[in-house]
């Protein structure tokens, strides 16, 4: 029963209330999820800037967003050891969004993707959500780790490049046009920082790869830079003015402050007016990032109780991300979701509860504030690095090889869509075509688990003979529009020279309206044949939904018996074998 609360169940703090009525909250389990929130945080720190970077805004918007995204997900959320940011999924989302509104128009479409979700919640929609088959989610992640690592490549190699153009054919034109130009002294940084974290993990430390690989590439563009060799920092490529007009580069050390997200600019860019127009404009982008952020919280989820072993509550997961995202954008902060790499570290590390994500946010806040002048020094070339190693470790490449190799040929054709419209167009399209196709999919499978099956020598359910001109069949699985058609074209064959038949519908568990259509068409085909048809045991839905439908046998062409048993003794000249 506790199980099936679970995975219905829609209230908010859900996570955070189980783990504290569990047992009393003591200084030892608040030990172990400090530790772990210090150690998630100092991770999340360079991927928050980087991840900011990669979508068009400044570093320190990253960093809002694990402050508060990190601290009121879960809060609010029904995962306990997710841990909530910015995250790579959503840079081919967003950065279309912030090169046609700014960070404005972002703000906003993060907002109307908060209320999304919580509106999913409230529908009660979590568990579905899980369902999107493996194809499609492949190929989305697939898609997706090709243009991170494509945006990557001007900041890799130290190219001039003012403008880069929406579409994804015009990005490799402009980045094939400038490669000749690249620079030698980033492309080594971010050479050796790709390198440390390839090699890192061979040393079985507890310490993640790209810390000491951002170290390692700060102090080479540290030392280039001060011998007159140019490596791109976050200090010397981003500016901020404060509130006072003072001016200054890299992150500024001052608190995430309150402003209507409309309002909020950055360099060279207008203020936009909050209209029905701008919602309605943004209202896709921001339906695509709902979506994402639920596909990628709850299959962060999913792999958390595997590890685990305990139960998330899907729709009070949704909820405290919509909450979340809803919140943030006021804040500063860009679209945030769980993180499946940050979340696998922290239960790793011990976490206990849901406050272990929210130390994780308190520790990326001191470290904005204390630690910014530091910060500056992060070369834009390791930053890259960073969001390489991100997009091939999201990229699954394993999985889509292994798929493309055993899997059937409507997986494939799937997969390949989704990815080929992920790179070529945008999210919004890839998400939209990849719901339908992930439906139709699941149609097509639970489809073809309908199957006939002619019983009429079966002894064991049919005990008695069955009279020349009649046959016996039995239907297995659920008779929806998708397969009922199919189902009753083959019935028609079958029974075209039959006096009778008799169809045992104990296999039968869903009927819909299409069947219900489907199984009158039937019986209308028959009477013209003058062939009888004998329906026996239904199961309580397909008999509800009969009787809705108005169906009603003519006791002449059509009958309904309560038993295969009692249809066979109706049956003429039925006898025992």
């Amino acid at each position: 029963m506790s199980h099936r609360v679970h995975l219905f169940s829609l209230r908010i703090a859900h996570a955070l209330r189980d783990t504290l009525n569990e047992a009393p909250y003591g200084l030892t389990t608040f030990t172990k999820d400090l530790m772990a929130g210090i150690t998630v945080g100092v991770i999340a720190i360079p991927l928050a800037m980087a991840l900011a970077i990669a979508i068009g805004v400044a570093p320190q918007y990253g960093l809002y967003t694990a402050i508060i995204g990190g601290f009121f997900i879960p809060l609010t959320g029904g995962s306990r050891y997710s841990v909530s940011g910015p995250t790579a999924a959503f840079v081919v989302i967003l950065y279309p969004v912030v090169q046609q509104y700014g960070i404005a128009g972002l703000l906003i479409a993060s907002i109307l993707a908060g209320i999304i979700l919580v509106m999913m919640a409230l529908l009660r929609m979590g568990r579905y959500i899980e369902y999107i088959p493996e194809p499609v989610t492949l190929g989305f992640t697939g898609g997706i780790a090709v243009v991170i690592a494509t945006l990557q490549v001007k900041d890799f190699f130290g190219l001039t490049i003012t403008a880069m153009p929406e579409n994804f054919t015009g990005k490799i034109m402009v980045l094939t046009e400038a490669l000749p130009d690249f620079s030698l002294w980033p492309l080594i940084v971010g050479l050796v920082t790709l390198t440390v974290m390839m090699l890192w993990p061979r040393l079985k430390t507890s310490i993640p790869a790209h810390l000491p690989a951002v170290v390692v590439g700060s102090l080479i563009a540290f030392t280039f830079n001060r011998q007159g060799l140019d490596v791109a920092t976050i200090g010397s490529t981003f500016t901020f003015t404060l509130s006072d007009g003072t001016l200054g580069s890299g992150i500024p050390s001052v608190l995430p402050n309150f402003q209507w997200p409309w309002l909020r600019t950055q360099a060279n860019e207008a203020v936009l007016v909050l209209s029905w127009q701008l919602a309605q404009d943004l209202l896709s982008a921001a339906f695509a990032i709902a979506m994402l952020g639920a596909i990628e919280s709850l299959l962060c989820a999913v792999v958390l109780d595997g590890m685990s072993g305990k139960k998330h509550s899907a729709n009070s997961e949704l909820l405290g991300q919509g909450i979340g995202n809803i919140i943030t954008p006021f804040f500063g902060g860009i679209t945030a979701t769980a993180a499946i790499a940050r979340s696998a570290v922290n239960f790793k590390t011990g976490a206990k509860t849901p406050i272990a994500a929210m130390v994780h946010a308190i520790v990326v806040f001191i470290s904005l504030v204390s630690l910014s002048s530091v910060l500056a020094y992060l070369p834009m070339a390791s930053m890259a690095a960073l969001l390489i190693m991100v997009a091939w470790n999201m990229s699954e490449a394993p999985k889509a090889m292994h798929l493309l190799a055993k899997a059937p040929r409507s997986e494939i054709f799937v997969f390949m869509v989704c990815f080929s419209l992920t790179v070529l167009f945008d999210m919004v399209i890839a998400i939209t075509t990849g719901i339908v196709l992930a439906s139709l999919l699941f149609m097509k499978q639970i489809a073809e688990m309908t199957k006939i099956q002619d019983i009429t020598e079966h002894n064991k359910l049919v005990n008695l003979e069955v009279p020349d001109g009649w046959k016996v069949f039995k239907i297995n699985g659920p008779l929806f529009f998708a397969a009922a058609d199919r189902v009753f074209g083959e019935l028609s064959q079958l029974c075209n020279k039959e006096q009778g038949v008799v169809l045992y519908l104990d296999g039968v568990s869903i009927l819909d309206s299409g069947g219900v259509a489907a199984l009158n068409k039937f019986i209308d085909k028959c009477g013209k044949s003058d062939t009888y048809i004998y329906l026996a045991d239904f199961q309580f839905q397909p008999l509800k939904t009969l009787a809705k439908s108005g169906f009603r046998p003519d006791g002449v062409i059509c009958e309904t018996y309560s038993t295969l048993s009692a249809a066979l003794n109706a049956l003429p000249a039925s006898r025992v074998k």
